[in-house]
């Protein structure tokens, strides 16, 4: 099991400070207003890349370090930012109460991952959209990052069980480079999602 809290100990951004790709690719979808939650954001990159866009981030992680690093980069980029520090598996998630989730890279057990992501489609408000990117089974071929553990990692069957009540706009595998710091440099496979809460 990853110590988060002492992987985002040190003073550098572990994962860089730059947006996930797939997340920017969205940025169409965005709009200043819109309320956000960006769960496990660690330190906050994908977070502080919505509030400088306008948008109103809710921004939760469980590792205290992550989270001061969070605030330390929305200060940085002169926004405002929401910034929680909780574990999302004991967490209260609202119902009904954010436009956009972004779930990027957020890999959950498979005892846990179906309930929790029940939790986040319940979040959205109606025709809310879902915002996910995360490692697929297949990354276990390549050294990019990413879970070790098969248990940890997703598939599109998997993704269009678990989000059954949503529209699914996008639902894909794929190859791509990552190039988020050292730790996320490489080929890499990955699965991309965009849902929607039904209105």
């Amino acid at each position: 099991m990853v110590n988060w809290n002492l992987r985002f100990s040190g003073d550098d951004y572990f994962y860089g400070e730059e947006p996930n790709r797939f997340l920017e690719d969205q940025r169409h979808r965005l709009h200043a207003g819109m309320s956000a939650l960006v769960p496990a954001d660690g330190e906050g990159r994908n977070g502080v890349w919505l509030a400088t866009l306008g948008l109103d981030v809710h921004t939760v992680d469980n590792a205290e370090s992550g989270i001061a690093k969070a605030r330390r980069l929305a200060e940085q980029e002169g926004v405002e930012l929401n910034a929680e520090q909780a574990d999302l598996f004991s967490w209260q998630w609202p119902e009904q109460a954010y436009d956009v989730i972004a779930s990027i890279f957020f890999h959950i057990p498979s005892a846990m991952r179906p309930a929790i992501h029940q939790k986040m489609l319940r979040a959205l408000k109606p025709g809310g959209l879902l915002i996910l990117e995360a490692f697929h089974q297949d990354q276990l071929r390549f050294r990019s990052g990413g879970p070790k553990d098969a248990d940890l990692l997703y598939t599109e069957a998997l993704l269009q069980a678990d989000f059954a009540d949503a529209t699914i706009e996008h639902l894909k595998k794929c190859q791509i480079d990552l190039d988020e710091s050292e730790a996320h440099r490489g080929p890499a496979m990955v699965i991309r999602l965009l849902a929607t809460r039904p209105g």
